[in-house]
């Protein structure tokens, strides 16, 4: 197993995941009990299938879970990083088909997702409003999460959600963002239904705030920081229905499970 911190080129930052390469699959029950005694947000599980792909499979404290923008990115960096595989990679999923990922000339990996613009919402759930406990100046959905957004980073970096009301809004989680004072835009997740209280560096959710931010900023190239505590960058291209999103990863620390 090992541990990465992805979206960041330093240690203790970016969002954390375990990643649990196989030669074939564990048990269900396994898996959940392996994700649930690491405690992280996510622990990602991969099976390497007959064409050279990656089948992958993600799983919270909580529950499997159907898609992880950070997790992928930290099972490409130990494919690539302990010689397992060579660039571009392919992760495939039930949930959202094939992922593929390629390496920058600058160490970043890029992950290409579906682009899942959100869309505009004229009547959102009081639960959503109360919650964020200040108005946001917009509200959109998208599969994923309800989408808040503001008109100042301040205001993103200093809400303090009831997730208590938050959490009833499952199974959609909730994002908030702004435009950025030296990034295109600023984003904070809170999943309080799905696996935690906030998230510190969502991949997944840019496939759709990317899109948002390039109609709105008139721009196809964007970079996003996510303001939670351990904070990350994520550098995002728009591309007709595609979203690439690609950041840095380090390791944390590598050892075996003894099941």
């Amino acid at each position: 197993m090992y541990q990465v911190d992805a979206f960041t080129d330093e240690l203790f930052k970016g969002n954390s995941a375990a990643v649990v390469p196989l030669d074939q699959w564990l048990s269900d029950a396994q898996m959940q009990s392996i994700a649930l005694e690491n405690n992280l947000s996510e622990t990602a599980f991969l099976v390497r299938e007959p064409d050279g792909a990656f089948h992958i499979r993600w799983f919270s404290p909580l529950s499997e879970i159907d898609f992880c923008g950070h997790a992928t990115l930290a099972s490409a960096f130990v494919l690539l990083s302990q010689d397992m595989a060579k660039a571009p990679l392919t992760f495939r999923a039930a949930a959202v088909g094939d992922v593929s990922v390629a390496q920058l000339d600058d160490g970043r990996l890029e992950m290409n997702f579906p682009n899942r613009e959100p869309e505009r919402v004229d009547n959102p759930p009081a639960a959503l409003v109360e919650g964020l406990g200040v108005p946001p100046h917009a509200v959109l959905r998208s599969r994923q999460a309800w989408f808040a957004v503001y008109e100042d980073e301040d205001q993103v970096r200093q809400l303090a959600p009831d997730l208590t009301l938050l959490k009833s809004l499952a199974p959609l989680d909730v994002v908030i963002t702004a435009p950025g004072r030296e990034q295109d835009f600023v984003s904070r997740y809170f999943w309080p239904a799905n696996g935690g209280d906030e998230d510190p560096v969502t991949g997944s959710i840019h496939a759709g705030l990317a899109p948002y931010w390039a109609g709105r900023l008139g721009k196809s190239s964007l970079v996003a920081l996510q303001a939670s505590r351990r904070s990350g960058l994520l550098h995002c291209r728009v591309e007709g229905e595609r979203v690439l999103v690609a950041g840095h990863a380090v390791l944390y620390l590598q050892g075996t499970i003894e099941i």
